[in-house]
């Protein structure tokens, strides 16, 4: 696998595990008492914190990939075998 493989895949793996983590840990409104400003949406957080969100979905990420990774050398699970999983006898 060559080094632009390696990116472009870590770079889908971190997007996936960004709208993943996305939801943890945020809170509305009703769930912490405060009052709603006009024009402020219900469901909108009131404590969103990206670099929380960037963080937690880069080591998700990492651990994604390196799972992948480490099957793609090894070749612990082929697709053969996926296919031969799902087949219908």
């Amino acid at each position: 696998m060559n080094s632009y493989a390696i990116v472009a895949i870590y770079v889908l793996f971190w997007v996936i595990s960004a709208f993943i983590v996305l939801p943890f840990g945020l809170r509305t409104p009703d769930e912490t008492g405060d009052l709603v400003s006009r024009g402020h949406a219900d469901s909108a957080p009131v404590n969103f914190r990206p670099w929380i969100v960037v963080l937690r979905a880069t080591i998700l990420s990492a651990l994604l990939f390196g799972a992948y990774y480490a099957n793609y050398v090894h070749g612990w699970l082929t697709a053969e075998q996926i296919a031969s999983y799902f087949r219908v006898t």
